[in-house]
């Protein structure tokens, strides 16, 4: 069995940790809710099929080692003592890429990249015998925690992150994360039945991220993964879970996701995504012989003040301006405040709204149900969440 660490948006650690569980998986024990990372057991299929199939997680990493260090000899050897000639090939290039450390006695994060690199290295070239490493390969990245003098050290399996499923040609100006508007629908207990309406679409990620969770689409479907370039991959198997997770997905499902924005371009742009998207599906339909077609969700030029509900009850869900890279604050607050009418124009609607405004209540003129901090990247956000109303 291995050891895994998925990372996550802080505070969408248990939105992850259950679709984690769901996928098959258990959570370890004491280490489920550290801020932005789950911690779960696998077995080798797990490698692969996390990276393809978890919607929420930024990244996946295969935990290597933990070991108590409080000076760099420590560091040294715990490194040095793994079998790192088993995950490399010879011409790899070798990445610390990233060095965290809280409240233990080696705190320059220079100085454990430093050691760490020397560590690893020095352990290739005494195997292979090999005093300088050639570096014409592949790259490959290693994460290290050190918190309370306890070293974890990472192996990156994903490489590229995981939001970046591959559909998103053209992000337009300030999207969201692709694993950040997954987490968002989990939020929302968002099921295929319910209609769902983005008024802010964009370039279309949330009803894409709609799309592919309502037809049972592995987001990973239309991209690779860095551990396919490891030694310890194994294609054919990978092709069998590729299989696999294509037999479950349902297109003769029936949906009803939409999208609007002011801007024409956006809607150029979302419609662009989703045929994308729909694409990525019936390729993946492909490997299992079928020719089915996926729906794809329907966008529309509206002014959000102008639409009315389509249906007697469903979802809206939105990334609305924050005044940050769109517009400026006073904007974003005067928006807000016009968007107070949706709740007249969809009744018995559910709502649910991100955005980096503290205020944003004030200015919507309710009280959410729920309000859910999230950090995605750099930028602290609040989900609020307007549930009052029942499914039907």
């Amino acid at each position: 069995m291995n050891t895994l660490v998925a990372l996550c948006a802080i505070g969408a650690e248990k939105i992850l940790g259950n679709e984690i569980k769901q996928l098959g998986y258990s959570l370890k024990p004491q280490q489920q809710l550290t801020p932005g990372r789950v911690t779960f057991i696998g077995d080798d299929d797990a490698l692969f099929r996390s990276n393809l199939c978890l919607r929420t997680a930024d990244r996946i990493y295969l935990h290597m080692t933990s070991f108590h260090a409080e000076n760099f000899d420590e560091l040294f050897d715990g490194i040095y003592s793994q079998p790192w000639q088993d995950y490399f090939f010879k011409d790899v290039k070798v990445v610390i890429d990233k060095v965290r450390v809280s409240k233990s006695k080696l705190n320059s994060e220079h100085s454990i990249q430093s050691i760490a690199h020397k560590a690893i290295y020095t352990k290739l070239g005494d195997i292979w015998h090999i005093r300088t490493m050639p570096e014409s390969g592949e790259e490959k990245d290693i994460r290290i925690y050190i918190e309370n003098n306890k070293v974890t050290v990472l192996l990156d399996l994903s490489g590229v992150p995981l939001h970046r499923r591959g559909y998103r040609k053209d992000g337009g100006i300030a999207p969201i994360r692709e694993t950040l508007a997954a987490t968002l629908l989990q939020m929302m207990c968002w099921r295929r039945k319910i209609p769902l309406h983005d008024p802010f679409c964009g370039s279309g990620t949330i009803a894409c991220e709609a799309l592919l969770y309502a037809y049972n689409v592995a987001p990973g479907f239309g991209r690779r993964f860095s551990m396919e370039t490891l030694p310890i991959f194994d294609s054919n198997r990978a092709k069998e879970i590729r299989c696999q997770e294509a037999e479950k997905i349902r297109p003769e499902c029936e949906t009803r996701i939409t999208g609007s924005d002011i801007d024409f371009q956006a809607i150029e742009r979302a419609k662009k995504n989703a045929e994308h998207a729909g694409v990525t599906a019936g390729r993946a339909l492909q490997l299992i012989g079928s020719d089915a077609k996926i729906k794809r969700p329907d966008f529309i030029q509206a002014d959000f003040r102008e639409l009315e509900a389509p249906y007697e009850t469903g979802l809206l869900l939105g990334n609305p301006p924050y005044g940050e890279r769109i517009g400026d604050e006073q904007e974003a607050q005067m928006l807000y405040t016009d968007m107070g009418q949706f709740f007249e124009n969809f009744p018995n609607w559910n709502f649910g709204f991100i955005t980096a405004q503290e205020s944003f209540q004030d200015h919507f003129g309710r009280k959410a149900s729920s309000v859910k901090k999230l950090k995605s990247g750099n930028l602290d956000t609040f989900f609020y969440m307007f549930k009052e109303q029942q499914e039907k």
